[in-house]
């Protein structure tokens, strides 16, 4: 058994094939004990709770803070990024550039919203294609004009795991036009290094969460803000204003905390901080840093692609999304019509995995064994044999 296993044993990490490790990695058994604290914490000191919470939240800005190569002041913590994301926008000067430029390969919680309020007709909203990666962030920049409130684009594309380049090019391109620049950095961090600094970002809005490679699970998401913005969002909440609540007014504007402060939300369950900041702590005395995990999940990928490669099978039936080995992020992309189907028939044999469309997605994590992951090969071959997902699939 993988050593690092034995951490994970309430998710029974070595008992099944949890190739979901892109989209929802197992919890440490240090996350459950945290858990229970949040509750005696809350039965033993009842309203006073909150302090030992924002202690716990300190230590979460903390551990996303040494992610991004920043500062914990720089941090704002939300339930998720699509909270954050929205007062985001409600901060930018929609009425005098009332255009926004994407990509056609956001996840839902941008995709979604951005949909809606194209649909409304207050905004334009330019959608880049995503592919090819190679010059995605050459054609963002390419529409950003005077009337660009923002750019909104992923470091990773969640569907296919493709590293985008060029990110500071873009940023230096939104700097001069006066737009802002949001990545999603959600595929990106804790599988791969992100750096601010190095990828020329320092004057970039970052948005992720805990749900994925940071195994903090739900209500863990983050909005990291350069140092130096002063911002209003007008979806706001009162933690935005809570170190000046007791001070004296000098006008009726809402008032707002500097910098990243400006996005607090309001009351909340702290549990997620409580979890959130163990498995931080967890992943230091674990010595898994970001490069570590780089190499685990390289190799990791690697075996899973030489396995499937292994089977021979015809492009038509299932190929690997072509991604150059140091492009790749954390998870292989596998296209095949069949995609929903064989996701399903894996878990019914105990391996997890997901589908989006047209595209098998299947994420290692640092916890598993090599003979998992063939395993999980082996049982996809045999759901590829029997027809699964094919009108002539063979009957049970």
């Amino acid at each position: 058994m993988n050593p690092l296993a034995a951490h994970y044993s309430r998710f029974r990490v070595a008992d099944r094939v949890l190739l979901t490790g892109h989209s929802h990695q197992a919890w440490p058994d240090a996350a459950f004990e945290a858990q229970q604290r949040a509750w005696l914490d809350a039965a033993e000191f009842v309203d006073s709770k909150w302090e030992k919470a924002e202690e716990r939240a300190a230590r979460v800005r903390e551990g996303f803070a040494r992610l991004l190569g920043d500062a914990p002041a720089n941090i704002a913590l939300g339930q998720n990024t699509h909270e954050l994301v929205t007062r985001w926008l409600s901060a930018l000067p929609l009425r005098e550039r009332p255009r926004i430029v994407t990509t056609d390969g956001e996840f839902h919680s941008i995709r979604r919203q951005i949909d809606r309020l194209d649909e409304d007709g207050a905004l334009a909203v330019i959608r880049v294609a995503a592919r090819p990666v190679e010059t995605l962030a050459e054609r963002l920049a390419l529409s950003v004009d005077d009337r660009t409130a923002c750019v909104m684009v992923s470091s990773v594309l969640y569907e296919t795991a493709e590293i985008v380049p060029d990110l500071g090019r873009l940023a230096s391109v939104c700097d001069v036009r006066g737009a802002a620049l949001l990545v999603d950095a959600y595929h990106h961090l804790n599988v791969v290094p992100f750096d601010l600094a190095s990828m020329g970002l320092t004057d970039a809005f970052v948005t992720g969460g805990g749900y994925k490679y940071c195994q903090l699970g739900e209500g863990n998401g983050f909005l990291r803000v350069p140092p130096g913005r002063h911002m209003r969002p007008v979806l706001t909440g009162w933690f935005a204003e809570f170190a000046a609540l007791d001070a004296p007014r000098v006008d009726q504007r809402v008032r707002y905390g500097p910098g990243a402060a400006a996005f607090g939300g309001a009351t909340y369950d702290p549990t997620s901080h409580y979890r959130a900041a163990a498995v931080f702590d967890f992943h230091v005395q674990q010595g898994l840093t970001p490069d570590r995990l780089r190499e685990i999940s390289r190799r990791q990928v690697a075996l899973l692609k030489s396995h499937f490669e292994a089977l021979d099978l015809s492009a038509d039936v299932a190929r690997v999304v072509p991604v150059p080995d140091a492009m790749r992020a954390g998870f292989l992309a596998i296209r095949t019509r069949r995609a929903a189907d064989l996701s399903r028939a894996l878990r019914e044999r105990g391996v997890f995995t997901d589908a989006r469309g047209e595209t098998l997605r299947l994420g290692p994590a640092p916890y598993l064994e090599d003979s998992q992951l063939a395993a999980g090969i082996a049982v996809l071959r045999e759901g590829l044999k029997n027809g699964v997902g094919t009108t002539d699939a063979p009957t049970k």
